[in-house]
């Protein structure tokens, strides 16, 4: 789960991390108030799920008697940069505050990695821009710390990530650094990152932008939390999944995947696109659902206009096929479905699943293994 940049700053700021001075709202005549209190220069910063909101025309500086009107070229926008994709997001907060002199911006983000099981902090000297751009034009300009999660992040290791991004000399780093784990373990997160973490002409040092990702499995400890979850900032059809208890994740392709079980859903993805096709989606209806959760995935699977063909791939275990079979055929006939359907079936039942699809009167494509079902599905695609 992913929070807005006011939300972040919040969390961060309890835990002792120096954040500018400032107040988000939705309605543009506490504008005005809130930068009369700020009594500075402030910056007008709209609150959307991702990145790139400068260049977006979502962030703009203003003077005081100014503030209410660049904010309402913001407030109601419809943003859009290269993570919203072409529909952009709708504004519907703004955060309001103070314009910060900035003397050096720096980078400084904790997430895991994968790899070696364990949190990692990462630092830099280049601030401001994507740390993925750092690492592929100067990665010398990233420092690495690998943490044992079983001791947790130490002294000497945070003055290591302060000297090699020259940071090292000011007081305050070391304790940000620390502050910064500490937000990151206690709250189960899956990202931490400040950027820019800059240096003012006055010798501050604060979090000038932040982003915090939250373990969706971690939410059941931290009710506080949940309830920062802004539905408007996601996919409709993951919002409506999630409720539902099945795992749904848009993707740019065009063939509809229906897995029973993270892996083979992996698995499938995979395949499609070694058969030259590319999946609209994860969805991963779980290895306990019944025929009512099944018929409801295939119709969030189908919602979605991109989808040309449709990949259906189970196995059953404690999912049984004829019951899995059911919910296909019932979704398909209350949908008036058109496109390719190619489903494939093992395990528990699979007989009786393969004739409930056979009997259903439907335009169905059987297939035998993962591999017959992906050259089938990319064909129906390119002959259709």
């Amino acid at each position: 789960m992913n929070l807005h940049e006011y939300q972040a700053k919040e969390i961060l700021a309890r835990y002792g991390v120096p954040v500018p001075s400032g107040m988000v709202t939705d309605n543009l005549d506490d504008v005005e108030r809130i930068a009369k209190e700020i009594g500075k220069n402030v910056v007008i910063k709209a609150q959307v799920h991702a990145g790139g909101r400068g260049k977006a025309g979502g962030i703009k500086i203003a003077e005081i008697d100014k503030a209410k009107d660049v904010a309402s070229t913001i407030l109601g926008m419809r943003l859009v940069s290269p993570q919203t994709g072409p529909d952009g997001r709708l504004v519907r907060k703004i955060l309001v505050s103070e314009a910060i002199d900035v003397k050096k911006e720096y980078y400084l983000g904790i997430t895991i990695d994968r790899s070696a099981g364990r949190p990692i902090v990462l630092m830099s000297s280049e601030g401001g821009v994507e740390i993925e751009e750092v690492a592929a034009k100067m990665p010398e300009k990233i420092i690495r710390v690998t943490v044992d999660p079983a001791i947790g992040i130490l002294p000497y290791q945070a003055r290591n990530l302060a000297y090699g991004a020259g940071l090292g000399q000011h007081k305050d780093t070391v304790k940000i650094i620390l502050a910064v784990y500490k937000t990151f373990v206690e709250n189960d997160c899956s990202l931490v990152e400040i950027n820019p973490l800059v240096e003012t002409k006055d010798g501050r040092i604060l979090a000038l932008d932040a982003k915090i990702s939250l373990d969706d499995n971690a939410l059941y400890r931290h009710k506080d939390l949940e309830d920062k979850r802004d539905k408007f900032e996601e996919d409709p059809k993951e919002v409506e999944a999630k409720d539902v208890g099945i795992s749904y994740v848009k993707l740019d392709g065009n063939i509809g995947c229906l897995v029973n079980g993270a892996g083979l859903a992996m698995a499938t993805m995979d395949i499609i696109k070694l058969y030259g096709g590319m999946p609209a989606n994860f969805l991963d209806v779980g290895g306990g659902a019944n025929k009512e959760q099944v018929a409801r995935a295939f119709k969030i699977l189908l919602s979605d206009k991109q989808v040309k063909a449709v990949l259906v791939n189970i196995f059953g275990g404690i999912m049984r096929c004829d019951v899995l079979a059911q919910g296909v055929v019932d979704a398909t006939k209350e949908m008036g479905v058109r496109a390719p359907l190619v489903v494939r079936l093992e395990g528990t039942n699979v007989d009786k699943g393969r004739e409930i699809l056979k009997e259903s009167g439907l335009s169905i494509i059987p297939a035998t293994t993962m591999a017959d079902a992906a050259e089938k599905v990319v064909k129906a695609i390119s002959t259709g």
